[in-house]
């Protein structure tokens, strides 16, 4: 944990070193999760960064392993790769369920907690408040995972308040944006956003200070 107490951080440039994206996310369960890997490292490389997925380690001895120590392995060795980044960026698509991936959201504050600048992007548009009352409309009275009465964040933002605080400059909201159906997890204009954010982003932190960026 004192990992977590560490003073906060800005990407340091250094000649001739590229910057180190995490690229946090819940395509790590799908089928194509390399596929999809590989087309955001492409986008990093056009942007100047290096993008890095959540399986580019392998895990050894994961299969050996007795229950309780597979997920712990995986566990650390995410962190650990992220805090080998600079950045991070985050697909926080509603995955499952009204929210985004709960894994991903949990890698977006280890990020921030480590002081690295954090971006995120959703396919879905629609805000928080509305995806979680068509949530509650279509559960009907088996609120499973909800309790009637309850308070819903009506702050007009993508995602729990958090979240959208702790994503791109400034404290903006996430990117959105519209795509078609059935495109909600492979669409990467958002993405591409994102990286144009963290470009920017460091070009203006090198014009205020040339020697740290």
């Amino acid at each position: 944990m004192a990992q977590l107490r560490s003073k906060a951080r800005k990407p340091t440039a250094r000649p001739n070193r590229i910057l180190r994206i995490y690229l946090a996310g819940p395509e790590v369960f799908f089928a194509d999760a390399m596929d999809l890997a590989r087309e955001k490292k492409g986008l990093c490389a056009r942007h100047g960064f290096q993008g890095v997925f959540p399986l580019d380690v392998a895990i050894e001895g994961t299969s050996t392993l007795p229950p309780p120590d597979t997920p712990r392995a995986i566990s650390r060795a995410n962190e650990n790769l992220i805090r080998g980044c600079d950045l991070l960026i985050a697909n926080c698509t509603p995955f499952r369920g009204v929210s985004m991936d709960a894994g991903t959201a949990y890698e977006v504050g280890f990020a921030r907690a480590l002081g690295q600048p954090v971006f995120g992007y959703t396919n879905v548009v629609a805000d928080y408040l509305a995806r979680a009352e068509r949530h509650r409309a279509a559960a009907g009275r088996a609120l499973a995972a909800d309790r009637k009465g309850s308070q819903i964040e009506d702050f007009g933002l993508a995602e729990n308040l958090m979240i959208a605080m702790a994503t791109g400059t400034d404290g903006c909201d996430l990117v959105r944006t519209r795509v078609a159906r059935g495109q909600e997890f492979t669409d990467l204009a958002g993405f591409a956003r994102c990286l144009a954010q963290a470009k920017a982003m460091l070009r203006a932190r090198a014009t205020r200070a040339p020697s740290s960026i």
